[in-house]
């Protein structure tokens, strides 16, 4: 399947992990997760409830770029689970791997808090969900990609994000 590299974004508690592991099984792809790619420093931050800021997320977001770009390079689709929440976070992503598809993940409040609280050894405690949907830029209708719900199983979820980085569908 020729596939551009995508990024499975949204909340936490959206199912981009999980989403993202079983998309890149059905594509014969890579699965990486952002969060992998964070500095000491952020995952510390996030451990004592402190939201990152802008400059924490930069250096990040350029590793996340330049690790989509050289697995890319090895000829398999590469999809990343990674929060990408403003624009300017996807924008730059987008200058280290210009192709990418965003696939914003999204559910009600109550369902994320849910599935967030559901979930054990994750670093994000669910008190900073509010301060993700206040960050939360979806995306624009300019951008290469999509919004799909993530109400459902998770093979649902995955054939509708299947569709939409196959169709292009665009947000908006």
């Amino acid at each position: 399947m020729d596939l551009p590299p995508i990024v499975v974004m949204g909340v936490s508690g959206s199912g981009k992990s999980t989403v993202g592991a079983a998309l890149a099984a059905r594509v014969g792809g890579v699965f990486l997760d952002a969060d992998d790619f964070h500095p000491k420093a952020n995952v510390a931050k996030m451990s004592q409830g402190i939201p990152l800021n802008d400059v924490d997320r930069a250096p990040w977001l350029d590793i996340v770029g330049k690790e989509m770009r050289r697995r890319q390079g090895d000829g398999r689709v590469v999809v990343m689970a990674c929060s990408a929440l403003k624009r300017k976070y996807r924008e730059r992503i987008r200058a280290e791997a210009p192709s990418t598809f965003f696939v914003l993940l999204t559910g009600t409040r109550e369902e994320l808090e849910r599935r967030m609280q559901a979930r054990h050894g994750h670093f994000m405690p669910p008190s900073l969900l509010d301060s993700q949907l206040e960050t939360l830029e979806p995306l624009a209708s300019d951008e290469n990609g999509s919004i799909v719900n993530i109400h459902g199983t998770r093979e649902q979820v995955v054939d509708r994000v299947l569709d939409a980085v196959t169709h292009g569908h665009r947000p908006g």
